[in-house]
């Protein structure tokens, strides 16, 4: 038998999203968002009041981090420090980010990743044998699941948040832990990046009176917005110290490039000396490790920042839920506003949300959610107003109007688009 052409495979109709491609590249797919990174910015050459970036804190436009990334890029380049940093990458501030990244969430140490999505992928193939197995939460982010496709041992869901399911699963993977000689690694996330909801760490840690598992808690979200400090979900619940592996990016709050993985000494001198991702990739860039630097103090000194989110947060949060919107469970910034409606209905609504209201957000449709569900994701930040908060709440109201009266059942505000 010939073998075939592999790029004879690549077509876009088989690609879960590829087959949007026709109708949605550039606007709902790729849209180009132009100017200062802002609420308001540009899209298509038309203002929008935009809640789709996760500029938690509004750092990635603040004077002192803009100041701090010029000035280190103009001192040390793009190209500073060459190589890997076992080999030739390590800088004395690659490791005070460290030192200070492990203080401030309370843990021994900590280990600059390059990138999140690739860094969580790296913790998980390093710790884990064929004899380990895995428990982890259904809803996990793409990261954890093409992490755990490296892993050859077996691994167990439980049902999102669901803890008669986790206690289910957690008794499965005791038992063949036992079988296998193996250990247990219990992956969740702080904050669900999609819904807002929080990961029940505390629940989850309850059960380390009577299993014997590490637990790894991806806290993308959660970094900067949750707990007192800051310093995340566990410490939201009071539960940091039981949090084995926390994992943090720089790309929500600290707005930025790269991630860390903070542990004790010996799990974090594991992997400086295992995480392939790292061994074989060139280290972070100097402006990157001294802008961070920058940014991580701003978190750590500027509690205002985070109080601002949460003021802007808690006032979109509650005019959605009085003009009678379902935000599902979010107990974050992240806010879902779900609607009942079909695909063509949703491209309709968030079509009219941008071309006539001037606001613009991100659609998420089947799959992702169940069939005949539209969210629209809005992300709060602390450089939003109230007045934008206003503005936005008067919109969805007027536009949620229009979806249960029909005014989104044709494709005519779509046909009139396109014929622009």
């Amino acid at each position: 038998m010939e073998n075939v052409d592999i790029f004879d495979n690549l077509s876009m109709d088989h690609s879960d999203l590829g087959k949007y491609q026709k109708v949605g590249h550039g606007y709902y797919m790729f849209p180009k968002l132009e100017g200062e990174i802002a609420p308001i910015m540009k899209f298509r050459g038309k203002d929008v009041l935009n809640w789709s970036l996760n500029n938690y804190l509004g750092l990635a436009n603040h004077p002192e981090v803009r100041k701090a990334d010029a000035d280190a890029a103009r001192d040390w380049g793009l190209a500073y420090p060459m190589g890997a940093r076992m080999m030739s990458g390590q800088t004395k501030y690659h490791e005070q980010l460290e030192n200070e990244l492990a203080e401030f969430v309370g843990k021994e140490r900590a280990y600059l990743l390059n990138f999140g999505y690739q860094g969580i992928i790296s913790i998980i193939d390093s710790i884990l044998s064929r004899k380990d197995v895995v428990v982890y939460d259904s809803d996990s982010h793409a990261c954890i699941l093409d992490g755990l496709r490296l892993h050859i041992g077996k691994r167990f869901v439980f049902k999102h948040n669901n803890m008669e399911s986790f206690a289910v699963q957690i008794e499965h993977a005791s038992k063949l832990a036992a079988k296998t000689g193996g250990g247990i690694l219990v992956i969740t996330e702080g904050v669900f990046g999609m819904e807002g909801d929080l990961g029940n760490l505390k629940a989850i840690t309850d059960f380390k009176d009577k299993y014997k598992f590490r637990l790894l808690v991806d806290d993308a979200h959660g970094f900067g917005t949750m707990g007192k400090t800051g310093a995340g979900t566990g410490e939201h619940f009071g539960v940091q110290d039981k949090v084995d592996l926390y994992f943090g990016t720089f790309a929500k709050s600290m707005a930025g490039i790269g991630a860390f993985v903070a542990s004790t000494k010996q799990v974090v001198d594991f992997l400086q000396y295992n995480m392939r991702s790292q061994i074989f990739a060139k280290s972070l860039p100097m402006p990157m490790v001294i802008g961070s630097l920058k940014r991580l103090e701003l978190i750590r000194t500027q509690p205002q920042l985070k109080e601002n989110l949460w003021k802007i947060t808690r006032a979109i949060q509650e005019g959605l839920r009085k003009e009678g919107f379902n935000l599902g469970k979010t107990e974050s910034p992240v806010t879902p506003v779900f609607f009942e409606g079909s695909v063509s209905q949703g491209t309709n609504v968030l079509l009219d949300l941008r071309e006539n209201y001037g606001i613009f957000t991100s659609i998420v449709v089947y799959p992702v959610v169940p069939k005949g569900t539209i969210m629209l994701r809005i992300i709060p930040t602390a450089v939003h107003t109230l007045e934008h908060v206003e503005r936005t709440v008067k919109a969805f109201a007027e536009v949620g109007k229009k979806l249960k009266s029909g005014a989104y059942d044709s494709d005519e505000i779509i046909n009139k688009f396109m014929a622009q």
